[in-house]
């Protein structure tokens, strides 16, 4: 079951999930902060502020909804208003439909979300979508568009919680070059991102540290991530991998580890 979320945050210009500000023609906008990620008890109401900016010289008039949103393996993420089945969007309130904001000028804008007092142990995840008005663009074949920015919503409730583990290990072809991976299942009832580094030592002897990537693994998902070297210098292009590998450490999520001994062939 899909139960209210844990966190505001990720920014999306039309579709993307990541950036942390928008803007389309006269559409010039910024939140912050970019993600939250909290926990909620049954029939507790969580109250949370995003700090909405408009960064152009005009003023600026934005449309606020709730919505229900996915996220693909490559971390495109999809938005959707109609009401998904489990969705906790009814949880949730907003301050208001529309609001104004003068040119270069803030606005805190304030959100809840009432937590039934028989909601069961589980993550509620819905986006705030942040809209401006539509403007004509094109020549001869003029287009309305509107930017906007997803701000995605994780509650916690209850003692939910991540459970992973490794289905499998593996190499592939990411941006030109072979990088070790990971298919990790989440079995709990709470998204999660792993995190820190894994040793790893390739045929001729050198040492790396390996970073997995920071993509959310959501309850009932298998993830495929991958594990990106690390340069010792922060400009210097990352290192290439002679295989076979041999991994050996732990990476963490929420105060547990998941620990990792593989030898990958190319």
């Amino acid at each position: 079951m899909r139960l209210p979320s844990r966190s505001l945050a990720a920014l999306c210009l039309l579709a993307s999930l990541w950036p942390t500000a928008a803007a389309a023609q006269g559409f010039s906008a910024l939140v912050s902060p970019p993600r939250f990620e909290d926990r909620a008890a049954p029939g507790s109401v969580y109250r949370n502020v995003v700090e909405i900016t408009n960064v152009g010289a005009r003023a600026a008039r934005y449309t606020l909804k709730t919505a229900d949103w996915s996220i693909d393996g490559n971390g495109a993420v999809a938005f959707d208003t109609a009401l998904a089945p489990g969705s906790c969007r009814p949880w949730v309130g907003l301050e208001a439909a529309q609001i104004d904001v003068a040119g270069n000028g803030k606005r805190r804008y304030r959100f809840e979300v009432a937590v039934p007092k028989d909601a069961p142990a589980g993550e509620c995840r819905f986006a705030i979508l942040l809209e401006g008005e539509p403007e004509t663009v094109g020549g001869a074949l003029a287009l309305p568009v509107s930017g906007r920015i997803g701000i995605i919503v994780y509650l916690a409730v209850g003692d939910a919680a991540a459970q992973l583990r490794v289905v499998d290990t593996g190499t592939a072809q990411i941006d030109g070059r072979r990088v070790p991976v990971l298919r990790v299942r989440n079995e709990g009832n709470a998204h999660t991102r792993l995190e820190g580094l894994v040793d790893a030592v390739d045929a001729g002897g050198r040492r790396y540290g390996l970073q997995p990537s920071s993509l959310p693994i959501l309850p009932g998902e298998t993830r495929t991530l991958a594990l990106t070297p690390q340069a010792d210098d922060a400009d210097a292009a990352a290192p290439t991998l002679a295989y076979p590998l041999q991994l050996k450490g732990a990476l963490e999520w929420d105060r547990q580890k998941l620990p990792l001994d593989q030898r990958l062939a190319p």
